[in-house]
């Protein structure tokens, strides 16, 4: 066993002595691929979402000089009928491109010399150190009778992180293995590639075509292998003895067509969900792991209506896009239908297939656009901000007038002539009056009471010492009926596990006079 050639099964034998959720259906997806059409298999999905784990348990499965068999024989792969067939019976070259790219100036030579050296080692007779790469790889093929299976991870690292004269030299090491047909349909069984971007277009035309891509916009049948169901997720909670409610409402929220039809599938990210698990406590971990800055590299862009988007987004709107225009490429994003493309790749908002939308996910995601929103610079950003701050420092100074003229500036300032007079453009104009609640609060939407439902409750957060707020927004009624229906509703009696101060918060619209009001009353728990 080598590094880079048939590197055997430590990775994922470390992954099982930990909690190891069963992803091994991909094995069998990926075993109906060899050798077929179907064989080159490109999936892009965010960061932390199992990418690296993915890789080391196909390795481990495919790998040639390990014996795996005790990794596998519990878990659901085994009972597929191509399990013994496959099992540790196959050639692999494994690389990691960010791996790669800490090894050398020049990835290309650099996995070019790794490769050729390693496949020297094993088969000195037939192998020189001076071979091209490619001819190394066929001299062994033809030697031992058996394609390689290719494990690429992170194949997208140099093209996002070095200039263009190495990305093109790294798009010609793989052409000279996926895109030459007679040296494919040789030497190669399978390539699986992971990375955040689908495949790089270069005048509408995918930089190596050949290959099958499952992107998080697109993820066909591989979409059970993006992230957590929510079934694992469930599971975990019960053996774990934690709310999975709660676990949703942090994780939840890449909704993605489900491959055997029937609803959507529901899928969380597992790095968060996992540190969760091992926490015994919901918080923000996935962002955590990345900079802040990649997130205002590009909600800051100076596009045309950018800011008001983004503004939309984080207060809970969907946002129609086009992302089929986009070229994969993070650096060449020309207008705000490349940013939400790109984001939602990143796993910064959730899209909708079907409707060509996008929106924030979860609690999780939204944490980290507020806490970006805060540190931008942009103008439009700081003044939103800023007029959040102060409608939540209003309503804790029980400062009605202030907070309807809050809720007025949002509605006048964010909503459109079209669907100004209408109960949802209300409810959007005091989420966003309230945009950086969330800090502080979990927000929750429509409640059940037992006797009907409140608009929205910020619950707070367990370090934060400030009254729950229970907003109720009323349309063409007068302000004090707000604050009678949240009253004969009993909407406090739900927060049975607040011991604090509760503040209702009841605001009116009124649709002739176009008038905001807002009355604020203090209770005790």
């Amino acid at each position: 066993m080598g590094t880079y050639i048939n590197p055997g099964n430590q990775g994922f034998r470390r992954a099982r002595r930990g909690e190891y959720v069963d992803k091994t259906g991909l094995i069998a997806l990926v075993n109906g691929a060899l050798c077929s059409p179907k064989m080159l298999i490109c999936v892009s999905r965010p960061r932390r979402f199992g990418k690296s784990y993915a890789a080391e348990m196909l390795c481990a499965y495919y790998s040639r000089g390990c014996d795996s068999r005790d990794l596998f024989e519990d878990l659901a792969i085994a009972q597929d009928p191509s399990f013994e067939d496959n099992l540790n019976a196959h050639n692999v070259i494994r690389l990691d491109m960010t791996d790669l790219l800490h090894r050398g100036n020049d990835v290309a030579e650099t996995a070019t010399r790794l490769i050729v050296g390693e496949l020297h080692e094993e088969y000195p007779i037939i192998v020189k150190p001076s071979d091209y790469y490619a001819d190394a790889i066929l001299a062994v093929v033809r030697y031992t009778g058996r394609p390689f299976v290719f494990l690429i991870d992170e194949w997208d690292v140099p093209i996002r992180e070095r200039g263009e004269e190495e990305t093109r030299r790294y798009v010609d090491f793989l052409r000279a293995l996926f895109k030459n047909a007679s040296f494919t349909s040789e030497a190669v069984a399978a390539a699986y590639m992971t990375g955040i971007l689908p495949i790089k277009r270069y005048h509408t035309q995918s930089a190596i075509s050949e290959f099958r891509e499952y992107t998080m916009l697109s993820p066909e049948r591989y979409a059970p292998y993006v992230g957590f169901t929510e079934d694992e997720v469930r599971e975990l909670c019960d053996r774990h003895g934690l709310d999975f409610a709660e676990a949703k409402r942090w994780y939840d929220g890449y909704e993605l067509p489900n491959p055997d039809g029937g609803a959507q599938l529901h899928l969380y990210a597992p790095f968060s969900v996992m540190r969760a698990m091992e926490s015994g406590r919901f918080a923000s971990y996935w962002t955590s792991t990345a900079a802040y800055d990649s997130l205002l590299t590009y909600i800051e862009r100076d596009f045309d209506g950018l800011q008001d988007k983004v503004a939309d987004l984080v207060a809970g709107e969907r946002l129609a896009i086009n992302p089929r225009k986009f070229d994969n490429d993070m650096r060449e994003v020309n207008d705000a239908d490349d940013v939400f493309t790109v984001l939602a790749h990143l796993g910064y908002v959730a899209y909708d297939e079907e409707s060509d939308t996008v929106r924030v996910p979860n609690e999780e995601v939204r944490m980290e656009f507020v806490a970006t929103l805060e540190r931008g610079s942009h103008p439009e950003v700081r003044r939103l901000v800023e007029a959040a701050d102060n409608t939540l420092r209003a309503t804790f100074a029980e400062d009605a007038e202030a907070v309807a003229a809050a809720v007025a500036a949002a509605h006048d300032s964010r909503v459109g002539p079209d669907w100004y007079n209408d109960e949802q453009s209300l409810r959007f104009a005091v989420k966003l009056a309230y945009l950086t609640a969330i800090e502080k609060y979990a927000e929750v939407e429509e409640l059940p009471s037992g006797h009907g439902f409140a608009d929205v409750i910020y619950l707070p957060k367990r370090y934060a010492r400030i009254p729950a707020l229970v907003v109720e927004l009323k349309w063409n009624k007068p302000v004090d009926s707000a604050l009678e229906q949240i009253r004969s509703r009993n909407y406090p009696k739900v927060l049975q596990d607040y011991g604090g101060p509760v503040l209702l918060v009841g605001i009116t619209y009124d649709r002739v006079t176009k008038a905001h009001n807002a009355v604020i009353e203090r209770i005790c728990k």
